[in-house]
């Protein structure tokens, strides 16, 4: 089977699963070689996953010829450089979310892309998995009749209580909406559409975050970014609703995704994950009913856009996780606090158009069109 050829840009701790899916899961995919600025981290990847090439740079990644796509896995802050010097340079890049620190980033990107006939895919690609799906096809079929409105919500306290080096999410680039809201967001423009406008209010409630994890306790950091981000959403089809996103509030709860039609109510799972329970409330039964998932990819499938792409690449077919969806949830995303910035409602100009459902695999790893 011929393969598509990646190389990695980065090798920090998203990249374990997608080390683990390219190798184990995805069979059109073949990882060529890995690089990180801190050597030692490609050297372990290449050693556990029996890669046969380490790059001293990003550039030698670059000038590889072997070498089909580019895997973006550097830090939010970094993804529009990274992604821009691989363009430059000729190859198609699929990067971690988002797609850039700001919409002005992904303006360019997208720029450069279309001018090099290049292509940019982007994660998350959770909307792919079995719950998401799901959720689109119950939507799409009429289950809640005509789609009126959402609630979305993200709470949780901040990451700096678990992960070993969280300082990045506290800075240019990070923050709740920017690390979790492709998750929300990306799930909701597939099940519902594109959003035409966002009315929002952000803050920083707390200057400093204090790092409780090891390696680095005690560790002070200040805080660049809003951490408390709430606003209203609308939406072409004139579905309204809103969305919360937050690293300040002590809650049991992290995830909560509803959407409201005039003839149900559908509980969408953690869009984080991909095959989490959906439930579905309707008058005939006036109680929340689980519904079966009717797609695969239930575990976690991280680089399922990834493949997607490359398969939509050699077939010359629409890539499902694209640069048009990646740049449209981020000119969202980064709208709320131009919203809130001029205390107005903020227009959203990016195009976007749902792209093709997912097709039930004849061999789990391989992608069917």
């Amino acid at each position: 089977m011929e393969t598509t050829k990646i190389a990695f840009v980065g090798v920090g701790d998203i990249s374990g699963i997608y080390l683990k899916n390219i190798t184990e899961l995805f069979k059109e995919l073949e990882i060529v070689g890995v690089c990180d600025l801190v050597r030692e981290k490609a050297e372990r990847a290449a050693e556990k996953y029996n890669i046969p090439k380490i790059y001293d740079t990003m550039y030698d990644a670059f000038a590889d010829p072997e070498v089909d796509i580019i895997l973006n896995l550097t830090r939010p802050y970094e993804h529009f450089e990274v992604t821009k010097a691989a363009l430059e340079a000729g190859k198609h890049v699929y990067s971690e979310k988002p797609l850039g620190a700001t919409k002005e980033e992904g303006e360019q990107l997208v720029a450069l892309a279309k001018e090099k006939g290049l292509s940019i895919g982007g994660a998350p690609d959770t909307f792919m998995g079995a719950s998401i799906q799901t959720c689109r096809k119950l939507i799409d079929d009429g289950f809640i009749g005509e789609p009126l409105g959402f609630s979305a919500a993200m709470v949780c306290r901040g990451h700096e209580s678990w992960h070993p080096d969280p300082a990045f999410y506290y800075q240019f680039g990070g923050g709740p909406m920017m690390d979790m809201g492709p998750y929300y967001l990306t799930a909701l423009v597939n099940m519902l559409g594109r959003v035409k406008a966002v009315t929002g209010v952000t803050k920083t409630s707390f200057p400093q975050r204090v790092i409780t994890s090891q390696p680095l306790a005690g560790t002070v950091v200040d805080v660049e970014v809003p951490t408390h981000i709430i606003g209203i959403l609308e939406l072409d089809n004139g579905v309204v609703g809103s969305l919360t996103t937050t690293f300040d509030v002590v809650y049991n709860n992290q995830a909560s995704f509803e959407i409201y039609g005039s003839e149900g109510t559908l509980v969408v799972p953690d869009p984080n994950f991909f095959g989490q329970s959906i439930y579905l409330l309707r008058p005939e039964t006036r109680e929340y009913k689980e519904m079966p998932l009717l797609f695969d990819y239930k575990e976690n499938s991280r680089g399922l856009g990834l493949a997607d792409m490359a398969a939509a690449l050699k077939r010359n077919r629409p890539i499902r996780a694209n640069m048009e969806q990646t740049f449209h949830v981020l000119d969202v995303m980064t709208a709320f606090e131009r919203s809130s910035q001029k205390q107005a409602r903020e227009e959203i100009t990016s195009p976007y158009e749902r792209t093709a459902p997912m097709v039930k695999a004849d061999v789990l790893g391989i992608i069917k069109d």
